[in-house]
């Protein structure tokens, strides 16, 4: 079976000190996490940002301290960065300002959805405008389909060039208000993608362990991190850490080899 690649969301849009008093939100906190998880087996880090405040953002001048700060510190890492629209203005300019930095990878949903309190608009210009500054900077999208209209909506823009093949799915599952987290619902997203796609899966909140474990077996891959799960187990604040020790134990549990950053790079085609 191909190695497994383990991609980590430090951070996200939603979690806080509050909530998780191990969330990293300034650059040296993020920063150190993945250092820390990369070692532990993770070659992709999905990397969201925080003003001084806490609140997420989109700015390009903190995005870029990060993805510095990892060059500096000699991090061998696929580092890709969040366009999502948690971070600020609904607009291209201000969702893709940071796709001409030094990043491999840039998430890019490919359609509408609902997430618990607001509304996770992408448009069908926004959607073509930041597929065409990622690869304008060549960089990878990674399709981020919270539900299975997502993959339908990347056909589409495959079919007319918008998009270039072989995709990179990730299938995130059980994010309230969109597709619920189970195991025939997962297949189903798995089977609907266009042939020659790799993919990974994001299990939310108590999802995760199952959606993930059945993400391995069925030959996929996996991300992790406080932005999807808060608990280690039922009262326990996770860490980043400790979710990415879970996640290689279940590989090591089914047999699955864990993937190198040169690994991921060549099964990406990065």
């Amino acid at each position: 079976m191909e190695k497994l690649i383990i991609t980590l969301a430090p951070t996200g849009n939603v979690p806080t000190k509050e909530l998780n008093p191990n969330t990293p939100v300034t650059v040296d906190e993020i920063v150190e996490d993945i250092k820390k998880c990369k070692e532990l087996g993770v070659s992709i880090a999905h990397i969201h940002v925080r003003d001084k405040e806490g609140n997420p953002t989109s700015d390009r001048a903190l995005f870029e301290k990060v993805l510095k700060k990892l060059d500096e510190d000699n991090v061998d890492i696929i580092k890709q960065v969040s366009t999502g629209a948690r971070g600020g203005e609904n607009t291209v300019e201000f969702r893709g300002q940071m796709l001409d930095l030094n990043a491999h990878m840039a998430s890019l949903s490919t359609g509408s959805s609902n997430f618990p309190n607001s509304v996770n608009a992408n448009s069908p210009e926004l959607i073509k405008s930041l597929a065409e500054k990622m690869y304008a900077n060549n960089i990878k999208p990674e399709i981020e389909a919270f539900d299975v209209g997502m993959i339908s909506n990347a056909k589409k823009f495959l079919k007319k060039g918008i998009l270039k093949g072989p995709l990179h799915f990730n299938l995130v599952m059980n994010v309230p208000g969109s597709i619920e987290g189970t195991p025939k619902n997962l297949m189903f997203m798995i089977d609907s993608l266009p042939e020659g796609s790799t993919f990974t899966v994001s299990g939310i909140g108590k999802s995760q362990v199952q959606m993930l474990t059945m993400a391995i077996i069925a030959g996929g891959h996996v991300r992790t991190g406080l932005e999807d799960i808060l608990e280690i187990e039922k009262g326990v604040p996770a860490s980043n850490m400790e979710l990415v020790e879970r996640v290689v134990n279940i590989a090591k549990a089914v047999g699955r080899p864990i993937a190198t950053t040169a690994d991921a790079k060549e099964i990406l085609g990065l």
